[in-house]
């Protein structure tokens, strides 16, 4: 009974090493994966905000990110499914596009802050040019 639970056991652990596909011919590069991934999230992020503009644009932001990386469809589909046989492999991409976006959510933090200190900054100064103008005596005569 034991020997069997080591054959098993065995068999289970090499099961999973398999591979469920075979690399297709026209896989798509991992580093180009990734970053289609990151575009397909951010312009499906941004289309949940904004539904009216990408509808009266007709804007499917698979099919422009797809274009813009001159990847086809049936490409895409078959890499993805490729990669997804793959789970280790997969979860490290889809990590990869979360530090991305975090990086990129940073920066634009980042420029947030500095922008609106600069309007901030730009405020004061027409506030203090007005506050200058009040103060200077007015002449009656034109």
């Amino acid at each position: 009974m034991k020997n069997l639970w080591v054959i098993l056991l065995a068999i289970l652990l090499f099961s999973c090493g398999e591979k469920l596909l075979d690399k297709p011919e026209d896989l798509i590069p991992k580093d180009k994966m990734i970053n289609i991934l990151r575009d397909i999230t951010i312009l499906n992020s941004a289309r949940s905000i904004s539904v009216t503009v990408f509808h009266d644009q007709k804007i499917d932001p698979t099919t422009f990110v797809l274009s813009k990386y001159e990847v086809d469809s049936l490409q895409f589909v078959i890499s993805d499914r490729y990669y997804a046989s793959l789970p280790n492999e997969y979860e490290a991409m889809y990590v990869e596009v979360e530090k991305q976006l975090e990086q990129k959510e940073e920066h634009v933090s980042e420029a947030k802050k500095i922008k609106d200190s600069l309007d901030l900054e730009r405020k004061l100064k027409q506030s203090k040019k007005m506050k200058d103008k009040l103060k200077r005596p007015m002449d009656s005569l034109p």
